[in-house]
């Protein structure tokens, strides 16, 4: 359904399929009690989790290891005033389980940075939202 101001609701199924599309994301957590966020590639697992790869003693995984976080990916036409955006909100948490981790190491993401001590966070797709713009006013 598109509404008045040009923006439609995407269901789970569609949110997740876009998501698959992204190359890259924020991560949207608190750091030092304020807001923050970073950009990282991910991929997203069979279950609709989001999953990144980073380096064991990030500042990142310090600060989102077991607590809930936001992921958000988008994709914008500034041309056509079109565009969508994503939001994944749940729990993350590090892969711990060895098993998980040599999937993870065939089928997950893979850091852009060289990284000796790799490990995967897995951010449950507890709410999955999502918006797209339809180009409502786009002119010339």
């Amino acid at each position: 359904m598109i509404h008045s101001d040009g923006f439609r609701a995407l269901d789970r199924q569609e949110c997740l399929r876009l998501l698959g599309k992204a190359p890259v994301g924020r991560v949207v957590y608190t750091r030092q009690a304020l807001p923050a966020v970073l950009p990282v590639n991910f991929s997203l697992d069979a279950d609709g989790s989001v999953v990144l790869c980073t380096s064991a003693g990030s500042d990142l995984v310090r600060a989102v290891d077991g607590v809930v976080v936001a992921f958000e990916a988008d994709d914008f036409h500034a041309g056509r005033r079109s565009g969508w955006s994503v939001v994944v909100t749940g729990r993350a948490a590090v892969v711990t389980d060895p098993v998980e981790h040599e999937r993870l190491m065939r089928t997950g993401p893979r850091s852009w940075m060289p990284l000796r001590d790799g490990v995967f966070v897995r951010i449950e797709s507890e709410m999955v939202t999502g918006r797209e713009l339809t180009g409502v006013g786009a002119g010339p």
